[in-house]
């Protein structure tokens, strides 16, 4: 097997996982606050990390901790925003409305890097827009009814939280030792958590086997399994077949939302869905059409 190839299929195998998170963690905010849900999480990968990998981690240098930390604060807003909305949301919408994070990228790259946006990008924002309409609206959830919700706009926010991140984790992973940077990430969202958990919410923590297994498997597997791998092997392909690759993410999470949950977010809704996909891959197979104006 190639490397390309070999790394493909690791991103693949990501796609579950990170479908999986969406249905536990929908579960987890039950028995668990949602800062207090994300201090927990990411002070366990960090620490399960630490023993992992203690003499690499040492010698992680100075550069790439200011770096990694700017990327762990990125993380911590995403996945606050994404926990909190998840108590207000089904996680089979909020997998697909996370989705259209790679639709920000461009317009980040404008912004961090001065390079224009496509029309395809534009072309991509206007589909994805369409398909939110339609998956929020509310004929697009047959179990929910309630249209665009408060939990689906941090959803929302936090898409565009880790569409910045995207851009950011690129300009940082190129030269970066994978274990290092998966590591240095995982320091701000769980001090940050811890923080600002009372000025934010109440903590409410009732520790059931289902809190436990959620935390694990976040943990593990979300933090630390898909982190790596992302860090490791997201270089080994192009961006563009990446993010087709991680398109199969939201699939993921609605099936397995219909069959944990009961989900079901009705024909509008998987239209929403389909056109949301749709105007991802219109927006990153755009590398052939013409760029618009730099300002200036």
């Amino acid at each position: 097997m190639t490397r390309r190839g070999r790394a493909e299929l690791y991103l693949f195998a990501t796609t579950f996982i990170w479908g999986g998170t969406f249905i536990a963690v929908k579960l987890g905010v039950v028995d668990l606050s949602p800062v207090l849900f994300v201090a927990l999480r990411f002070s366990l990968a960090a620490v399960l990390l630490f023993l992992f990998g203690i003499k690499r981690i040492l010698k992680t240098d100075r550069t790439l901790v200011w770096k990694a930390s700017l990327l762990g604060l990125l993380l911590f807003l995403g996945f606050t925003l994404q926990t909190a909305g998840l108590k207000y949301t089904t996680a089979s919408k909020s997998a697909f409305i996370t989705g259209p994070m790679v639709i920000f990228t461009p317009f980040f790259q404008f912004v961090i890097e001065k390079r224009p946006p496509k029309i395809g990008n534009l072309a991509g924002v206007a589909i994805v827009t369409a398909g939110l309409w339609l998956l929020t609206s509310p004929s697009g959830g047959a179990s929910s009814g309630d249209g665009f919700t408060f939990g689906d706009f941090l959803t929302l926010l936090c898409a565009a939280v880790f569409g910045l991140y995207i851009v950011m984790l690129d300009r940082v992973s190129k030269k970066a030792d994978a274990l290092q940077l998966t590591f240095v990430q995982m320091i701000p969202p769980a001090v940050l958590g811890w923080m600002t958990m009372p000025m934010i919410e109440t903590p409410t923590l009732y520790p059931t086997t289902t809190a436990i297994a959620v935390l694990l498997y976040c943990a593990l597997l979300g933090n630390i399994v898909c982190g790596y791998i992302q860090a490791r092997y997201q270089r080994d392909t192009t961006p563009t077949r990446a993010v087709i690759i991680f398109t199969i993410e939201p699939l993921w999470a609605s099936i397995l939302g219909y069959i944990m949950l009961r989900e079901v977010i009705g024909y509008w809704g998987m239209a929403g869905g389909a056109l949301i996909i749709a105007g991802i891959l219109v927006s990153e197979l755009s590398d052939t059409t013409p760029s618009l104006p730099a300002a200036g």
